[in-house]
C-alpha cells in the first residue's frame, strides 16, 4: 500500500541522502514523443526545502529531460532502496532548467561540491510525494561511481566543452528544443 505525503520529511530526507543511484522520468506533449527514463549517479542530488529538490545534469548521451522540462515540465524523480528495508519513493513535479550559462548558475553549482561543471541544474517544485512497497526490487552491492562521464566533462577546455554542449545538445530526438544559447537573460 502506498503512503502519500505532503512534504519531503527527514526520514524520506535521510532516505534520499543514502542513495547512490535515481532515476528521472519525462515525456513530452506529443502522443508520437518517446518517453525518457534517465539512471543518475554521484553525488548530484539535493534536498532544497520540504516541497523542493535539485540535481545536477552533467551530460550524456541526449537532452531528453531538458527538452521535456522546457515543453511542459511534466518529471518523476524515482529513489529504489537497493540495500536495507525495501522501499520505492517517488517525487512528482514540475522542473525548471538553470543552463550552465545562467548568471547564477556557478553558485547553484557551488552546492555541489566536487563538481567544476554541469549542463544545467534541474529544478523541482514536487506536487506529490509518494511510496511504495519495493519487495521487487533486489539487492545490490555499490561499488562506487563511475569515473568516465566526470573525466568526459573535464578533459575540454571550457569554452570548447561550451561550444560542443550547444552542438550535441540543441534537439531532443524528437526534435525539441533543448540547450539554447543566451539563457541567463
Amino acid at each position: 500500500m502506498s503512503t502519500v505525503y505532503q512534504e519531503l520529511d527527514e526520514k524520506l530526507i535521510d532516505f534520499i541522502r543514502r542513495q547512490k543511484m535515481f532515476f528521472v522520468a519525462s515525456a513530452p506533449l506529443s502522443a508520437d514523443g518517446h518517453v525518457n527514463v534517465s539512471p543518475k549517479g554521484y553525488d548530484c542530488f539535493r534536498v532544497v526545502n520540504p516541497r523542493q529538490v535539485a540535481y545536477l545534469d552533467l551530460g550524456g548521451s541526449g537532452i531528453e529531460t531538458v527538452a521535456h522540462a522546457r515543453e511542459n515540465g511534466r518529471i518523476t524523480i524515482m529513489f529504489c532502496a537497493l540495500e536495507g528495508p525495501a522501499l520505492i519513493l517517488r517525487l512528482y513535479g514540475r522542473a525548471t532548467i538553470m543552463q550552465f550559462d545562467h548568471p547564477s548558475f556557478s553558485q547553484e553549482l557551488a552546492k555541489f561540491p566536487g563538481f567544476t561543471r554541469a549542463r544545467n541544474v534541474v529544478f523541482i517544485n514536487i506536487e506529490r510525494i509518494a511510496d511504495s512497497c519495493g519487495w521487487g526490487v533486489p539487492f545490490y552491492e555499490f561499488k562506487g561511481p563511475r569515473e568516465q562521464l566526470q573525466r568526459a566533462i573535464e578533459h575540454r577546455a571550457q569554452d570548447e566543452w561550451e561550444q560542443r554542449r550547444f552542438e550535441a545538445n540543441a534537439r531532443s530526438i524528437d526534435g525539441l528544443a533543448g540547450l539554447v544559447r543566451d539563457s541567463g537573460g
